[in-house]
């Protein structure tokens, strides 16, 4: 049994009794809306050249009630950033994800494959490149190695692949004293 909803169609398991429309819309919005003044930002402009203020005007941007940070949809390149973390994140770390971010809106308009599993995280040459540029904006705001390690770390990395990451991208990494 099929059903459709605007053009959304889906089969079902015979087993279920209900209808799932899985091509569900995405709402976004412009990413102009809600971040002024990127389109004057020299690490911005950087990864775009004379095409800045056409892409920045053109692209998009979804918040959405998920875990984390921010990310680029793989499918139409957009920014998909966590409400939360866009109201609680430190603001200095929100402009440079949102540096890295465009880093990957700019591979994926390349046709650059985003998230490359032949790489771990901190060795896949999409994130490096994104990581580099946004730890160079650090640099020229004039923060720390320190600092810019802080906002290297996630979670899901260990110190070791912080030390890597922050090897690659040129940041003096301090081991901790055991």
């Amino acid at each position: 049994m099929e059903y459709g909803l605007e053009g959304g169609f889906t089969a079902i398991d015979p087993r279920l009794k209900v209808g799932i429309i899985r091509n569900v819309p995405v709402t976004t919005h412009p990413f102009t809306d809600y971040f002024k003044g990127f389109e004057k930002v020299e690490a911005v402009r950087k990864i775009f050249g004379e095409k800045t203020e056409e892409v920045l005007r053109n692209l998009n941007v979804e918040f959405g009630g998920r875990w984390g940070y921010m990310g680029v949809s793989d499918v139409d390149g957009h920014i998909m950033i966590s409400a939360r973390y866009i109201k609680e994140g430190d603001i200095i770390d929100i402009y440079l994800d949102i540096i890295h971010e465009l880093v990957h809106v700019r591979q994926f308009m390349e046709g650059k494959k985003l998230f490359d599993d032949n790489f771990s995280y901190v060795r896949r040459p999409t994130e490096v490149e994104a990581y580099r540029l946004a730890v160079e904006e650090a640099k020229r705001l004039g923060l720390s190695d320190e600092r810019i390690c802080e906002y290297l770390k996630t979670e899901w990395m260990s110190n070791r692949d912080l030390e890597r990451l922050a090897e690659a991208v040129n940041v003096k990494f301090k081991r901790a004293k055991s």
